[in-house]
């Protein structure tokens, strides 16, 4: 919501919130946007309208934040970028190309990309969004140009199918004037300074999207070439040791094999802390979860990050440990419920030319400067 903020003050809004906690997303917003700290919300001033997030859905009369997003999306010339994966990274790579290029685009990213400063900016040019189909976002917005990465069953609480998922998409890009799909497009072999075959087709779609709001090819090469990356998108924490300390916020097979895939591509080995994320998903698919860990050296599997989920009886980090156990029987791999256990597991087992990957999207993005400070 932070973003969403930043872009409504700067388009003439006046704008005030509230959030359980502090976060440094707070810290990019405007000093007269005023953010309430408290575990609930007070009542909104007369006057005023809501917009709210799912976190108080029901709980406070308004708006949702997907027809705040409509209604900015509406605003301008607009790309949007949905899939169930790869989205985040491929929308900040297009942000960045036209930044890079002189477009000034404002943009809203669903993560931290420090070479833009911050997840959101208020630029004049195109605006740039990550479409969200985990609560159907996406559905209510129109952009010029809709760009889709991939279609996979990610978030088991809102589609009983793939084939739901998929008209979902479909029924989105029906309605854009101008479309890129991932699954079209091969792997972009040029420069990166991103690793792994999970970007390589990222940058594919990023620059067909660029060509499609009339940024020449050659020019949308060399602003990629420089893209750096996400942060918690295999950002490389640090190297103690001759350690090396890798974060993703991986939370889905696919993108756990995708973070292991890119890590191995030089053949060292390679030590993951994971922690599913939200009970259903790790009902669903523990063993896709243990196929995709297989091809990690050694695995520590916490327990599971709830997120906005009650807990399922029977219902653990562990399925995924006993499914991993049956996938690749004899493989080093620990039951560790607590973070701060798993943190020491890796430390015990690590030797200077391995790599350490958390994996996650919950509190296990605690876990890298922890290593870290095992380490020193």
């Amino acid at each position: 919501m932070s973003g969403y903020a930043l872009l409504a003050h700067a388009w003439g809004a006046e704008v005030r919130g509230w959030d359980r906690v502090q976060t440094p997303y707070l810290e990019h917003l405007p000093e007269d946007v005023a953010v309430e700290i408290s575990p609930d919300p007070s009542a909104p001033p007369d006057g005023w309208e809501p917009f709210v997030s799912t976190a108080f859905a029901g709980r406070v009369d308004g708006r949702s934040r997907s027809e705040l997003l409509a209604e900015l999306v509406a605003l301008r010339d607009t790309i949007v970028v949905a899939g169930a994966h790869g989205k985040t990274t491929t929308t900040a790579m297009i942000a960045f190309a036209l930044s890079e290029l002189g477009r000034d685009p404002a943009f809203l990213i669903g993560g931290d990309v420090p070479q833009l400063g911050g997840n959101a900016g208020a630029g004049e040019g195109w605006l740039v969004v990550e479409g969200d189909e985990s609560d159907r976002t996406v559905e209510a917005l129109r952009p010029q140009v809709a760009v889709l990465t991939n279609v996979d069953l990610d978030h088991h609480s809102t589609f009983a199918s793939l084939a739901e998922v998929a008209a979902l998409f479909e029924g989105w890009l029906a309605e854009a004037p101008h479309v890129v799909r991932g699954a079209e497009l091969a792997p972009y072999e040029g420069e990166l300074a991103v690793t792994g075959e999970h970007n390589r087709r990222n940058a594919a779609v990023a620059l067909a999207a660029l060509e499609a709001v009339g940024v020449a090819r050659l020019d949308a090469e060399r602003a990629i070439a420089a893209f750096r990356g996400v942060a918690r998108r295999l950002e490389r924490r640090g190297e103690p040791n001759g350690v090396e300390v890798f974060d993703d916020y991986g939370h889905h097979p696919a993108e756990v094999a995708a973070a292991l895939g890119a890590l191995r591509e030089d053949g060292r080995r390679v030590l993951v802390l994971f922690q599913p994320h939200l009970y259903t998903r790790t009902r669903h698919l523990a063993r896709e979860f243990a196929v995709a860990l297989s091809a990690a050296d050694s695995v520590a599997v916490t327990d599971v990050y709830p997120a906005r989920e009650e807990p399922i009886e029977g219902v653990t980090g562990k399925l995924v440990v006993d499914a991993l156990a049956e996938v690749r029987p004899g493989m080093a791999i620990a039951w560790t419920p607590l973070v701060e256990d798993g943190v020491r597991y890796l430390t015990a087992r690590a030797r200077p030319g391995d790599r350490l990957l958390t994996l996650g999207a919950g509190d296990v993005d605690r876990a890298p400067s922890l290593l870290l400070e095992a380490f020193d």
